[in-house]
């Protein structure tokens, strides 16, 4: 009995001993696994964590995104054995699809057309233009018409003029009338003397007729129209030929559209042109084009396309604006490869798509370049470099590309691929890089960096309101240095980091966005170093570093104050050991937060925001 009770105190102990080792080792990280006869030991499958906004982040255990800040989702990787994700593809997470709100669309084929919208002005039909001129040298001596604007008819007074020449014409009239029996080709040189004076037969058998010399006499208008310039005044003395009044005859008119010269290609003669005038509103007009200009101006770079049409009542007045649409077709190409514009990314003479892979469960977008033909409005022909039935993105498409670039994949600024650098966002080892290596691909990005075009004009008002706001705080945070307040900038400092947690990041899309996330960490570390510190001379240093990443982000990204008060950066060359510091502020009144009561006025504005 005795016996066995040794047995069980040994088992007990034995069973106590693998207890007591499990909770100290934290339990089994082994997993036995059983294949027939044999047992093996194997490390169980570690689960991975991923940013839904950017999902080339790995991490093995939960928290936030080390480079935006978001709370990081579990990575669910694909069972299907079949999908062979190739190395240059960019993987998205159904989060990141949605919350970059990517779309897609099929790569399709259908004629060239285009909505080409004109802009143009109501001018005289030049056919129609005449110049009514006097024959007769004199003296103005009474206007018939005396305004522009005013309508004239063919047959019209227009003008009476005092003529010695006429006069003197008048007798030779007279005395080859007395011989004319004698000498008949007197009499008639005499009346077509009058009669290249513009005379009718009418008005000259009323001088013979009369038989007195007449010292003054009427010119009638040759034409009907609108005077469109008087070139006379009363007791003006007038030469043979000069001209007396510009008429416009507006029974038919032109209207002269101008096109920019990429839409000239899709301009024919006879295409219709459906316009409205801007005085006449609610009325549709049509005609079509009667003459394209052949030459384009060096100024406007815009050629005339003309469409003629007949004005009763005369309605359309010179000089007013019309408003046009050709729905045209280009000429010899069929069954073109089109793209919508906003599936296209720009980077000098390259353009760059993302393919969407067709894989079943897993989402990937693969980078290509493509070259484009004509610009079809919304939309572009593609020359090369797709195929139909593919499918592109055409919503999202910066921030695919701002994946790819963090990946080191092919992108828009960084066609070759490679590792590129993240601004030390990420807060990890990269892999293996020396001191000279970081250094030259700090120094690239640097010059890549200024590369960067953007249009501030396009950044999204609640992003810049929100950046305004934090401005507002930095402002409190530079008066607390002004007045040499250490505690009051490190309550400050904290209002300001909090500022900037509120700043929604996903409001920002492609290069803006990577400009705000390069700028965020420096502006959250220089924030929480100065509420952690109490010494005011550390604290200016790291003030020194949130004003210039503040006003950097601010001139490439724009900013909405509150009230729009303007923005002054100022500068003092004796901040920073005389190296000189940058601060923002909303008075042009110097107050220097970096010399504070010993300098109060040191300092310039350099710019107005």
């Amino acid at each position: 009995m005795k016996k066995y009770k040794n047995y069980i105190i040994g088992a007990g102990i034995l069973i106590l001993g693998i207890i007591l080792g499990n909770i100290f080792s934290g339990g089994s990280s082994e997993v036995i696994v059983k294949d027939g006869e044999h047992e093996y030991v194997q490390d169980p499958v570690t689960k991975l964590w991923t940013c839904a906004m950017h999902p080339q982040i790995r991490m093995e255990e939960p928290g936030n995104c080390p480079i935006c800040g978001m709370e990081l989702i579990p990575l669910e990787e694909s069972n299907d054995s079949s999908e062979n994700i190739a190395s240059n593809e960019i993987i998205m997470t159904p989060e990141a699809i949605q919350l970059a709100n990517i779309q897609t669309s099929v790569v399709t084929k259908s004629n060239a057309s285009k909505e080409i919208r004109l802009l143009g002005k109501v001018k005289p039909d030049e056919r129609r233009l005449y110049s009514q001129v006097s024959h007769i040298p004199g003296r103005i001596e009474r206007l018939y018409v005396n305004f522009t604007g005013e309508k004239v008819f063919r047959g019209q007074k227009m003008v009476r003029i005092y003529s010695p020449d006429l006069i003197t014409a008048q007798k030779e009239l007279f005395e080859a009338i007395r011989s004319r029996d004698i000498y008949p080709q007197l009499y008639t040189a005499s009346r077509n003397k009058l009669k290249l004076w513009k005379l009718s037969d009418k008005q000259i058998d009323a001088i013979e007729k009369s038989g007195v010399v007449s010292e003054q006499l009427d010119i009638y208008s040759d034409y009907s129209g609108y005077v469109m310039k008087r070139n006379v005044e009363l007791g003006d003395h007038i030469m043979a030929g000069s001209n007396l009044f510009d008429i416009a005859n507006l029974s038919s008119v032109w209207i002269m559209f101008e096109a920019y010269e990429a839409d000239i290609p899709w301009i024919h003669i006879n295409d219709m042109v459906e316009f409205t005038i801007q005085a006449i509103p609610g009325k549709e007009f049509k005609g079509k084009v009667t003459y394209v200009d052949p030459f384009v101006s060096s100024n406007t770079r815009v050629a005339k396309v003309r469409v003629e049409l007949k004005n009763p009542g005369n309605k359309l007045l010179p000089e007013m604006y019309a408003s046009g649409i050709i729905n045209a077709k280009l000429s010899g190409v069929e069954d073109a490869i089109m793209i919508p514009k906003s599936a296209v990314l720009w980077t000098g003479k390259r353009g760059v798509v993302y393919v969407k892979v067709p894989h079943e469960k897993t989402i990937s977008f693969v980078y290509r370049e493509i070259i484009l033909g004509e610009d079809l409005g919304d939309f572009y022909i593609v020359k090369n470099g797709l195929n139909e039935g593919e499918v592109v993105a055409t919503n999202g498409v910066f921030r695919i590309d701002a994946s790819a670039q963090l990946i080191g994949q092919k992108s828009m600024m960084n066609p070759e691929g490679g590792k590129v650098s993240t601004g030390g966002h990420a807060g990890m080892d990269m892999g293996g890089d020396s001191a000279s290596d970081m250094e030259n691909k700090d120094s690239k990005n640097e010059d890549m960096s200024n590369m960067v075009m953007i249009d501030k004009s396009k950044i999204d008002a609640k992003f810049k309101q929100q950046l305004g706001k934090v401005v507002t705080e930095y402002i409190k945070l530079k008066d607390a240095f002004a007045d040499d307040n250490s505690t009051l900038a490190q309550k400050e400092a904290k209002n300001v980091k909090n500022s900037l947690e509120n700043v929604d990041m996903l409001l920002l899309l492609g290069d803006a966005h990577n400009v705000w996330m390069k700028s965020l960490k420096p502006l959250k570390e220089a924030a929480a170093k100065i509420q952690n510190s109490k010494e005011i001379g550390t604290q200016r240093d790291a003030f020194l570093i949130l004003g210039k990443q503040l006003s950097d982000a601010i001139s490439t990204l724009g900013i909405k104050t509150e009230n729009g008060q303007p923005l002054y950066l100022d500068f003092c060359p004796m901040a920073d050991n005389n190296n000189g510091g940058y601060w923002l502020s909303f008075d042009k009144e110097i107050r220097n937060p970096y010399l504070g009561g010993k300098m109060p006025t040191c300092g310039e504005i350099k710019a107005t925001y």
